[in-house]
């Protein structure tokens, strides 16, 4: 079993900064992508960022040029830095990485998600 964890929430000013960071344990052969969501209350759950195990990045149109993610390979560790942060951004933000936990088809690529970490904007 895979457990991620997410930290690095919490409540900033419009204009302010914060960085998440997400951190993999258990079992792990490879990580295919690492990528963040976010849901706010009465909204439906919404990709934010990804980055797959050979770099590519893609984000939502609505977080592109304030929004960053990154990894750190070595230690199963995915990042969002998020600059330029707006009251619309408040949410829970979930990470999830698409594991392989073994070599063969016993051993398929399964999503894992962490319990998410509460990101609110506002002045």
């Amino acid at each position: 079993q895979v457990r991620l964890v997410e930290s690095g929430g919490g409540l900033v000013q419009p204009g302010g900064s914060l960085r998440l960071s997400c951190a993999a344990s258990g079992i792990i052969f490879s990580i295919y992508a690492m990528d963040w969501y976010r849901q706010a209350p009465g909204k439906e759950r919404e990709l934010v960022a990804t980055i797959t195990s050979g770099g590519t990045t893609n984000y939502a149109d609505s977080v592109k040029g304030r929004f960053a993610i990154s990894r750190d390979s070595a230690k199963n560790t995915a990042y969002l830095q998020m600059n330029s942060l707006k009251p619309e951004d408040t949410a829970v933000y979930y990470c999830k990485f698409t594991v392989g936990t073994g070599v063969g088809s016993a051993f398929p690529s399964q999503d894992y998600w962490g319990r998410g970490t509460q990101v609110t904007v506002s002045s």
